[in-house]
């Protein structure tokens, strides 16, 4: 990561590692994730703490995982011993990662786990818990941290790019991005009440106004995952028609959809925005010549940071932007075959290859975007 130029690091600390049972805590497991820290500091990389990416102590889920509303103070506790180990030298915090995937796809369609389909449940039980975990824990992090603390969240940010510039066109991109369906891609379901403190009309029962002021504890930055537009679930036979590039794992390759994203979410919330992933999926192959050739993600990265590069001239706030990622990983319910890093990783011996793609990444890096 030092050789590549990186100026920051973002990663997941594990519930798992850290709390294996109720109540208590692994000495072992916040060693490991100092020990990461301090490594960074001393490379000049700025870490950044992701505190939940999914990963439920199989003993919370047990209880009733999410629905369980005892599993808001659980977490409350395994976040404050890892803001304790922490802080003294981690100041960027992340609370959840992608609470559209864990709640909707974990507990409503049960495509991820822990697998529960149950269409009915959410609102009340699992969209509550998440919420005010979330606001509880941001004002725990201001009162504990031992250095002054930037709080976000990340959203999977799914929005839909207008069809031209005109006022017309961009009023109805803006409701189709925040209108309040039931869905992975609902920005404003999981949002507002972060952002806003308002209650789509979805969760106006669940939620009340003392919920409200708790979860709607003010950030620092709103963190973007952001992978492709929702136009082809909103509008799919004319986008189509586009003949946009598609990923190994068929998402759509639009980079218009960076931009769109960050500047719908500056419009609407008016907090600043950090890119906590964008990236694509790629067959790729170390070759003959010992090299990681995937010219298809330096298109990408061109494309996508060109878009970023456009927010940034108009004045938005963007904090920064990490890749996803540095290194080929596990896709969850995909396994090991997707491939989504700069770098190269042959899983039955561990050895690393720098993708032609993470050289160019270094060299947008060194010349300050001058590469693109």
């Amino acid at each position: 990561m030092q050789q590549l130029g990186l100026k920051s690091y973002r990663f997941s600390v594990s519930w798992c590692r850290v709390m294996p049972e109720e109540g208590k805590i692994n000495p072992k497991g916040l060693a490991f994730y100092k020990d990461l820290v301090s490594e960074l500091r001393a490379n000049g990389i700025e870490p950044l703490v992701t505190l939940y990416h999914w990963d439920l102590p199989q003993w919370a889920q047990d209880k009733g995982g999410w629905k369980n509303d005892k599993i808001v103070d659980w977490y409350l506790q395994y976040a404050e011993a890892v803001v304790n180990a922490l802080s003294d030298e981690v100041k960027y915090w992340i609370t959840f990662n992608e609470p559209q995937m864990f709640i909707m796809m974990g507990y409503v369609t049960g495509s991820s786990a822990p697998f529960c389909h149950n269409v009915f449940s959410f609102r009340k039980h699992h969209m509550r818990n998440f919420l005010l975990a979330h606001g509880k824990c941001v004002r725990m992090i201001r009162e504990k941290a031992k250095t002054k603390p930037q709080i976000g969240i990340a959203m999977a940010a799914c929005t839909y790019i207008p069809r031209s510039e005109s006022a017309a066109d961009l009023a109805d991109a803006m409701q189709k991005s925040f209108a309040s369906q039931v869905g992975e891609g609902s920005n404003s379901m999981y949002m507002d009440p972060i952002g806003l403190g308002k209650a789509t009309s979805m969760l106006k029962r669940a939620l009340s106004a003392e919920d409200l002021k708790v979860i709607s504890e003010p950030i620092d930055f709103v963190g973007l995952n952001v992978y492709q537009p929702s136009n082809p679930m909103l509008d799919k036979e004319a986008y189509e028609a586009e003949h946009h590039r598609k990923t190994s794992m068929g998402w759509t390759v639009d980079g218009r959809c960076l931009y769109w994203t960050v500047r719908q979410y500056w419009e609407r919330y008016h907090i600043p925005l950090l890119i906590t992933e964008n990236g694509m999926a790629a067959p790729d192959t170390v070759s003959g010549d010992g090299a990681c050739h995937d010219p298809e993600r330096v298109q990408f990265l061109d494309e996508f940071l060109g878009q970023l590069h456009r927010a940034v001239q108009e004045g938005i706030p963007v904090l920064g932007y990490q890749h996803w990622s540095i290194m080929d990983n596990f896709e969850w319910c995909e396994g090991y075959g997707p491939r989504f890093g700069l770098i190269h990783v042959d899983y039955n011996t561990q050895k690393r290859t720098v993708k032609d793609s993470g050289y160019h990444y270094a060299e947008i890096i060194r010349t300050g975007g001058g590469a693109l």
